[in-house]
């Protein structure tokens, strides 16, 4: 028989409370959509003929884990007995009393204009710190249905970015996220942690110990402890700015290349090889694509360069040869004969390489296709100024936008 968790019940009781925006923030499957998803069928069963909005910022991830996954798994644990039909065609779950959840991706412009036209008891934002501050505001106009029987709500929640994100702005320091000044109704915005390990009793064996916990630091810290990053002085990338541009799936692509940052020794305490394939899409914009990264022998990454490029079906790889030489091609030819290759050589610093990347992430034109935490980490952790160690995944991906964007805005390569 199902029955929530401790943790659970005390974040069902913060979001039937009086606060008007509620947030639950936390590490990774520690239960916190499930809980807003149970939130909102008790308030559309509650409150027959309303309308409530779940809001991510890509459809498709929207209507896979929520129309298809937490939906479905809240009705048949909690909800069993109630009638509901789900329209796969527009993404609408229908109660028996006339009540309807609206599934809304903010990617699919036109769809999420018309949908937004009407008017919602609930909004709900699902994976907030992919959205930017300026879309929450607009979705929050619609939160102006009239239903005597619940009160007007929204609800969010996210694995805790870095602190300049305007969720934390929001909810923690109850700051206005623009100018930053203090909320005049700061006991409208009530947040609460909730962890893995507060739902450990619903998590396969050693998803906790052995998953989240061989993360990095930094994503032990946000994906099993749930806390708000600090932003590395300096650096050129923030987490923020990269969740915001996330994205499930990428476009067509009329490009794709493969960086690669060698390392010539094999050891244990050799550095990484890092090895990461990015595209450039219809739309202009630019596509990391995979991270194969890898501490090994030259012979053994170059078959994982060979294999990413012909996953991804590569125009060409981009290796920096200042360590290895002629050695890097030799050996890439020795597994592919036919590969294209192109040599490049750091001759400057490299903040002079990285900081045009980082120009493009500012403007939102690089978009991690999925998620990467051993790169993210190494980018969001470099501070050109005081870095005094190689970042491998990064100088990889710099090469791969760096050859990606010749065609664009021009890079500084020697």
């Amino acid at each position: 028989m199902f029955h929530y968790t401790a943790a659970q019940k005390q974040a069902l009781r913060l979001l039937s409370g009086a606060a008007r925006h509620t947030m639950l923030f936390g590490g990774s499957r520690s239960g916190k959509t499930f809980v807003l998803c149970c939130a909102i069928l008790a308030r559309a069963g509650k409150a027959p003929g309303s309308r409530h909005a779940i809001i991510r910022r890509h459809y498709n991830g929207v209507k896979t884990s929520i129309g298809m996954d937490t939906l479905p798994k809240a009705l048949r644990l909690r909800f069993s007995g109630w009638k509901v039909s789900y329209n796969q065609s527009d993404s609408v779950l229908r109660l028996a009393n006339g009540s309807e959840i609206w599934l809304i991706g903010l990617d699919d412009a036109q769809r999420a204009d018309k949908i937004l036209g009407k008017e919602f008891a609930t909004v709900y934002f699902n994976e907030c710190s992919e959205l930017d501050y300026a879309s929450i505001q607009t979705a929050l106009t619609r939160l102006a249905q009239n239903c005597p029987k619940i009160r007007n709500k929204a609800f969010y929640d996210c694995n805790p970015p870095s602190k300049s994100h305007w969720a934390y702005r929001l909810f923690v320091q109850h700051l206005q996220p623009i100018d930053r000044t203090a909320l005049s109704n700061p006991d409208d915005y009530a947040a609460m942690r909730i962890n893995p390990e507060d739902n450990r009793e619903n998590l396969p064996a050693g998803y906790i110990e052995e998953t989240l916990g061989a993360l990095s630091l930094r994503q032990r810290q946000r994906f099993l402890l749930g806390e708000w990053l600090d932003d590395t002085e300096g650096a050129l990338w923030k987490q923020s700015m990269i969740d915001a541009a996330r994205v499930v799936n990428a476009p067509d692509l009329v490009r794709v290349v493969v960086g690669v940052d060698p390392a010539v020794t094999g050891g244990e305490e050799s550095d990484y090889t890092g090895i990461v394939a990015a595209g450039i899409g219809v739309d202009g914009d630019y596509y990391v694509l995979a991270d194969r990264s890898c501490r090994t022998d030259p012979l053994s990454w170059c078959r994982e360069v060979v294999k990413l490029c012909r996953e991804f079906d590569a125009d060409r790889v981009i290796g920096e040869v200042n360590n290895g030489g002629d050695l890097i091609e030799g050996l890439l030819r020795q597994i592919d004969p036919d590969i294209p290759f192109r040599a490049v050589r750091a001759s400057r610093g490299k903040i002079i390489r990285a900081e045009p990347a980082a120009a493009l992430y500012e403007k939102g034109r690089v978009h991690h296709v999925g998620s990467f935490p051993d790169l993210e980490e190494e980018m969001t952790g470099f501070a050109p100024l005081t870095a005094t160690k190689s970042p491998d995944r990064m100088d990889a991906l710099v090469w791969a936008l760096t050859e990606l964007a010749k065609g664009g805005q021009r890079f500084i390569l020697a």
